[in-house]
């Protein structure tokens, strides 16, 4: 027999009535959700990217609310690694633009009329991330009335403190003065900046071995935001690149309206502070 026709000594053969691997992953179910509407051969590329992109954000919401539950009980070291791994999946992401970015405007106008008014900003799990984070931009919930099972696990979100909101509270609980942020209730509209959060920042930086949980609790934050800009930044280079300034599908004014995004800061005083230092 030639090694080409070993069996690796061990290994399973027969999984008649054992679980296999594509049985535990549902590969058939996921391996069976790309159904292109047209016959260019480059649908299938954006249909991956995008479906992909999903199960990413999929994880970083557990990841966010995960982090968001460990900071609430004190417990900070593991709400670190889960926000390093929540600014890895976004390095993950910022990587997949590489590939939608192989796709030419000529390829992608063969089916573009295909897509109807569906668009990215419609993900309802990317505004999960944006809430969760403390970007509560109500307005954005529009876009959702329709799937009641979408909207339902997004006001929850805003009926409650974001990450940000917990990391407040977290320096309140550490005898700083926060502003009265800790006792707010108000949690579905958008916080404004703070003067009194700032500086409760700026004396955990300019003192972190005194105040190093805290101070390793914002450079967590700041790592996640700072992989969020960049996934910003190359969806709106991508989008350049492939449809230059028409129009996105789902009515907006493409490129325009997404370097507006590029403007939105999740933590403020964050980075704010580092002007003060």
């Amino acid at each position: 027999m030639s090694a080409s026709h070993d069996i690796p000594e061990g290994a399973e053969m027969d999984f008649s009535k054992r679980m296999s691997y594509s049985d535990y992953l549902r590969l058939d179910t996921i391996l069976d959700a790309q159904t292109p509407l047209s016959k260019s051969p480059d649908e299938l590329l954006f249909i991956i990217q995008h479906q992909t992109s999903e199960l990413w954000m999929k994880l970083a919401v557990h990841e966010i609310r995960s982090a968001m539950d460990a900071i609430s009980r004190d417990d900070l070291q593991p709400a670190f690694k889960m926000l390093t791994r929540v600014a890895r999946i976004f390095e993950q992401l910022n990587s997949a633009w590489d590939v939608l970015r192989t796709m030419t405007p000529s390829e992608y106008t063969r089916f573009r009329d295909d897509l109807g008014q569906s668009s990215g900003f419609q993900s309802w799990q990317y505004r999960a991330i944006e809430y969760l984070a403390g970007n509560r931009n109500l307005a954005m919930l529009k876009p959702h009335e329709h799937a009641g099972v979408r909207s339902g696990p997004l006001e929850d979100i805003l009926d409650r403190p974001s990450l940000y909101d917990e990391a407040i509270r977290l320096l309140a609980r550490n005898g700083f003065d926060v502003g009265g942020e800790d006792s707010r209730t108000d949690w579905r509209n958008q916080r404004v900046t703070s003067d009194a959060v700032m500086e409760a920042w700026k004396i955990v930086y300019r003192d972190p071995e005194r105040w190093w949980m805290l101070y390793e609790l914002a450079e967590k934050l700041v790592d996640f935001e700072d992989y969020f800009r960049r996934w910003r930044f190359n969806h709106v280079t991508t989008v350049e690149r492939i449809i230059g300034l028409k129009r996105g599908t789902g009515g907006t004014a493409g490129v325009s309206y997404l370097r507006r995004m590029l403007e939105v800061e999740l933590f403020p005083e964050l980075w704010k502070v580092r002007t003060e230092l």
